[in-house]
């Protein structure tokens, strides 16, 4: 009996503790307020909207806690992958992005395309060298063009720098809470804050 009684004490203790220590989270150390705050894409959901580029180290790194946060993602909450494209570089893969969307396929290339890049090398960052990786998926190098720049996905690249902009993104990863916060970070600790403004949101409501 004074196991069990132990060991519920311990139990609490630890989500005291476990409490306390997402509490500690502080404006303008771990995450930041937006100064304009943006409108969510899905009504009555809170939203986590994550800034990418493929070419970029800390986004590969960041990916496997956001994957495995996604697995048990809380039915509240829209979650929305956004490609940056602050550069001209970036734009490239925003618009293969978009592309790979349109068609279908973006969840069956997403991970293996970070994988071709970060795990062998490969440059796949612009149009040639992307219409190519496509088609390991079935899509044609002639179908992946003749949307690359298409107006559809023109403006589709336009939101995603308006959106940047007015998130005052600098660099990524970069993911924004509810439109009015904004967390930096490639380790499992982005996605503890990500948690802790959702609850913070959730109680503003």
């Amino acid at each position: 009996m004074k196991k069990l009684i132990l060991g519920g004490v311990t139990a609490a203790v630890l989500m005291a503790l476990s409490s306390a220590a997402m509490a500690n989270f502080v404006e303008g150390k771990d995450y930041t307020v937006v100064q304009n705050p943006g409108k969510v894409e899905v009504a009555g959901k809170l939203e986590v909207r994550e800034f990418f580029w493929y070419g970029c180290g800390h986004c590969f790194s960041l990916e496997p806690h956001m994957q495995a946060w996604l697995k048990k993602i809380p039915k509240d909450v829209n979650f929305v992958r956004t490609p940056a494209a602050m550069n001209k570089v970036w734009e490239q893969n925003a618009r293969g992005y978009y592309v790979s969307e349109a068609l279908g396929v973006r969840k069956r290339t997403h991970l293996p395309l970070f994988h071709a890049i970060h795990d062998n090398g490969q440059q796949i960052f612009d149009q040639k060298s992307q219409a190519k990786f496509f088609t390991k998926y079935g899509i044609p190098e002639a179908k992946f063009n003749s949307l690359y720049n298409s107006f559809a996905i023109t403006a589709k690249v336009a939101q995603a720098n308006k959106l940047a902009q007015q998130y005052q993104l600098t660099g990524v990863p970069a993911v924004v809470v509810n439109g009015k916060y904004v967390v930096q970070g490639d380790d499992g600790k982005v996605v503890k804050v990500v948690e802790y403004l959702l609850n913070k949101e959730r109680k503003a409501k």
